[in-house]
């Protein structure tokens, strides 16, 4: 089968595009930058294209698999349907592909990404010999966001956006948490919400739910599903490498997972006692000078607390200077009362700009002057508008850092950037 990947750079869609790969398909696509994740597509024999204006897209294709964030209208679409080619979103393929397994889903708010990272650790350590999916990049994955195993079990990172996660068929659903996001996709919370129900929903008469009956929106979500659901909160929070009791939670879930699944608890805590974290969550980057640089994904108010809270516990002895690069006009607007008292660990706060992830639908909503004297005030953190990442850059090379400072780079967008930036 040969199968074309319209933005096969994405952190999902290059998975797929690799697993696909590596069980003998011809596999091609395109993206608009190139990126380690496009880098080492190519060098697993994937042909990728820097340019997206449909001249790639052959006649003799049998899929296009697309990212959500290429419109209907893209050019590489275009030729597509003028070809007859089945078009599929990543969910809907990633679905197709993995139905006939085992499936393990990790969904939730928050948390995803390390929740899966971790369940992945704790799966390969017991020999279950899993397929993975996940929405970062993992050591104990030789540095991918894949794994081809020849067991049953499909371990998924499963999103919510857009109600993408409906396109699965899961056994068992890890839900991590369900407080709001994604509110340009979704009416509201509630509907957010009521997208959680109809995934468990899709489970068998058998299936399981895992979360933490703590927390009162996944209680209720679990309860109106009617599916049998494990309370992760009766095992003790495990002692792990990575800072945070917000990482803790997430391996009780992993811990509760592992015991429905009959593997030995002393092998799973000794796994997650192992787990050296992920890509862009709270990942040490290198140094600036003798200033630890660390680079973390958290774009959601409650992300931000939690993680800047953990480091903080952990180098308490340190200046923590938080970038934080805002992901998306709307989401900034929509949370904007919870963003500007997420900080109060921070000593201070540089905002470079507002990430717009979808410059064809996004307006100027924020005003970042008023945004970053809100922080001050919420937050009682010292806040600076850094103008651009370049701008940014510069005032904390020549103005800002000094000795026994912490740098923590954070956001969605290409925020990382900066913090590679830094540490070279």
């Amino acid at each position: 089968m040969k199968i074309y990947c319209s933005g096969i750079g994405g952190i999902g869609l290059s998975a797929y595009a690799s697993l696909q790969n590596s069980a003998g398909n011809e596999v091609l696509g395109s993206d608009r930058t190139e990126t380690d994740l496009t880098y080492e597509l190519e060098k697993n024999g994937i042909k990728v294209f820097y340019d997206q204006d449909g001249s790639h897209v052959m006649g003799d294709c049998d899929l296009f698999v697309y990212s959500e964030a290429i419109p209907n209208e893209a050019p590489e679409r275009k030729k597509a349907q003028e070809y007859g080619i089945v078009q599929k979103t990543y969910f809907e393929a990633l679905g197709e592909f993995s139905k006939d397994n085992f499936v393990i889903a990790v969904c939730g708010t928050h948390g995803k990404s390390s929740t899966t990272a971790m369940a992945a650790k704790v799966l390969v350590d017991a020999r279950k010999d899993p397929t993975i999916v996940v929405g970062t990049t993992l050591p104990d994955l030789d540095g991918r966001n894949w794994r081809k195993g020849s067991g049953d079990i499909f371990l998924m990172e499963a999103c919510e956006y857009r109600r993408s996660f409906l396109h699965l068929s899961p056994n068992i659903i890890v839900m991590t948490n369900a407080d709001g996001d994604h509110l340009d996709a979704f009416k509201g919370v509630e509907d957010y919400q009521d997208a959680f129900v109809e995934f468990l929903n899709l489970l068998p008469e058998d299936g399981i739910v895992i979360t933490h009956a703590s927390d009162s929106e996944c209680k209720k979500i679990a309860l109106r599903s009617g599916k049998k659901t494990i309370d992760c909160d009766s095992i003790s929070l495990p002692d792990l490498t990575v800072p945070g009791t917000h990482m803790q939670q997430n391996a009780q879930l992993v811990l509760a997972l592992a015991e429905h699944l009959g593997i030995d608890s002393v092998g799973a805590q000794l796994a997650l006692k192992n787990y050296r974290g992920c890509w862009r969550r709270m990942e040490l980057k290198g140094s600036f000078r003798d200033i630890p640089v660390i680079d973390d994904y958290g774009h959601h108010p409650i992300e931000i607390k939690a993680t800047l809270k953990a480091i903080k516990e952990k180098f308490s002895d340190k200046r923590l200077v938080c970038v934080y690069q805002p992901h998306m006009h709307d989401r900034t607007f929509r949370f904007y009362d919870d963003f500007i008292v997420s900080f109060t660990d921070a000593d201070l706060v540089i905002v470079p700009d507002i990430y717009d992830a979808r410059s064809d639908v996004e307006t100027d909503m924020v005003d970042v002057d008023k945004f970053c004297a809100d922080i001050q005030k919420g937050s009682s953190t010292d806040t600076v508008n850094g103008r651009s990442l370049e701008k940014t850059e510069a005032l904390l090379r020549n103005e800002i850092l000094q000795s026994g400072d912490l740098l923590v780079v954070m956001g969605a967008g290409n925020i990382t950037d900066l913090a590679v930036s830094m540490t070279k």
